[in-house]
């Protein structure tokens, strides 16, 4: 099995922790280091939706809170028909922590796959240069 693959499964396996009690929408994350240390996020749910945060941010923040802010590659997967997408502010915190050409898949429910980069999920998007 490749190192994709057990990404994969991880992000596909993470989801059942999510916390999605008014959604009954879980998505699982697996975001890798670039010394190969993996942190998984689910979407963990408040009754104030606002406060709720996807799975992507949980992954990354968790890694983030360790130290880690070099990355090369991040899974998300979803119990969808196709492959899951970041919702848009997960592509703004990925645009900050990860670089553009990064590689992400994106998993449905039955393993469909979509490759892309974080470029190609936000492009033209704000960085550190606008400020």
């Amino acid at each position: 099995m490749s190192n994709k693959e057990k990404w994969i499964d991880l992000a596909k396996e993470s989801y059942s922790k999510a916390y999605v009690p008014y959604s009954k929408f879980p998505v699982g994350a697996c975001l890798v280091t670039k010394t190969g240390e993996v942190f998984t996020g689910v979407n963990i749910e408040n009754a104030s939706y606002g406060l709720t945060n996807c799975a992507e941010r949980t992954a990354i923040f968790k890694a983030v809170s360790e130290g880690h802010l070099e990355f090369q590659h991040l899974v998300v997967a979803g119990e969808t028909d196709e492959p899951i997408s970041p919702c848009g502010a997960c592509r703004q915190v990925l645009v900050e922590f990860c670089k553009a050409d990064m590689p992400v898949t994106l998993v449905s429910k039955t393993g469909d796959l979509k490759e892309t980069t974080i470029a190609e999920l936000l492009p033209y998007s704000f960085t550190d240069e606008q400020l």
